[in-house]
């Protein structure tokens, strides 16, 4: 398999940092489902449109356009780093820090604390199978470590507390963590602990990145609704004079919605942590609306990564031209539009909170076929 490698170079625009990178496809279309007026047809043998009212809008998969084009190389590597760090962490053994039981026992006994947890919580934060969290409890219920208690108020709701004895196995873990760590510091010279650290720091950051998922949202659901409240309130509060969301252009539930829009929304460990939105118009143009990252996540490449999967579903559905309008206080968001190609051009609309005002085209490319949907 030959790799096309090309050299990124990095260069100052109106006080950005901007970073020119190869095009990539903009993803895969799949077919989407509707009630009534909606039908599904295969176009040129590898795309589905569906035909609402005469218009033809087409959907992109749900999933970033990053995913494409996988180099092998590199998920070897991730491989290695796997079967090297499972080793190294003692993972592998199932008495972990030599308590007599194993991580997944001993995480969970960590992650519960000194306050106890919402078991809810818990399995969103940990991405674990209820029943296999039902079975981790039970076992840490069992040494008289953990105790589960229901809500007075709803028997669905249970919290884990950990026992007086759980607490002091906790302090033992926490030393012998702390002791394990040192092991691994303790070989390297001052020079190579820095290193150490510093690449974990990124690769936990990285991490956390790979762990955000992005999914087209109804704007009703619970997670659109955190969202857009939060969105709404940070830009009162940045914004000289406050934001008013009725004196704004509008972009309500039904213009965020297919055919006429839609809206992303961003999740880690199954909170809402970013959205963005198309709104679409005839004549192959289209608005990006609502665009926010939650402050937890910024720095994570979440605001490029919603950007470029709008972008996806603006050329899966024909879009030419992209055009959004922004506040001058939003400066963050002003240099991610300028990295991302975006040009500012005179305004063209009367949004009473915009003083800058971009749009971009866009360059279709041939989608490669999408496998249907059960």
């Amino acid at each position: 398999m030959a790799v096309l490698v090309r050299v990124i170079w990095p260069r100052i625009l109106n006080g950005c940092r901007i970073v020119t990178r190869p095009r990539k496809p903009f993803g895969i279309m799949l077919p989407v489902t509707g009630a009534g007026r909606w039908r599904l047809r295969r176009e040129a043998g590898f795309d589905h449109r569906v035909e609402v009212a005469g218009k033809t809008r087409m959907q992109a998969a749900n999933f970033s356009d990053y995913s494409q084009r996988m180099d092998p190389s590199m998920v070897d590597q991730v491989r290695r780093f796997n079967r090297t760090v499972t080793q190294r962490i003692g993972a592998l053994n199932d008495t972990f820090l030599s308590r007599g039981r194993p991580l997944g026992q001993a995480r969970l006994l960590w992650e519960i604390g000194p306050d106890g947890s919402d078991v809810r919580l818990l399995r969103s934060r940990l991405d674990l199978d209820s029943g296999y969290l039902s079975r981790l409890l039970r076992s840490l219920e069992n040494d008289g470590l953990v105790a589960v208690e229901h809500s007075g108020t709803d028997r669905r709701v249970r919290t884990a507390r950990l026992t007086r004895h759980g607490l002091a196995e906790r302090t033992v873990l926490d030393r012998r963590s702390d002791d394990a760590a040192r092991s691994i510091l303790k070989p390297l010279s001052a020079r190579q602990r820095t290193r150490l650290t510093t690449a974990m720091a990124e690769v936990e950051r990285l991490l956390v990145a790979s762990m955000v998922q992005v999914t087209v949202r109804d704007p009703r659901h619970t997670d659109a609704r955190t969202c857009l409240r939060a969105y709404f309130s940070e830009l009162s509060q940045r914004f000289d004079g406050g934001f008013d969301p009725t004196r704004s252009i509008s972009a309500d539930d039904q213009e965020l919605t297919p055919p006429a829009g839609l809206l992303l929304v961003a999740t880690l460990h199954a909170e809402p942590v970013g959205c963005g939105a198309l709104k679409f118009h005839d004549g192959a143009q289209a608005d990006i609306k609502r665009m926010w990252v939650a402050p937890l996540v910024r720095g994570l490449g979440l605001g490029r990564r919603l950007l470029t999967d709008l972008e996806a579903h603006a050329a899966a559905n024909r879009v030419r031209t992209l055009r959004l309008e922004t506040n001058r206080a939003l400066t963050e968001a002003i240099c991610l539009y300028r990295a991302a190609g975006y040009r500012e051009v005179a305004a063209f609309n009367d949004e009473p909170y915009a003083q800058h005002w971009f749009e971009k085209t866009l360059h279709h490319s041939t989608p490669p076929r999408a496998e249907e949907e059960s």
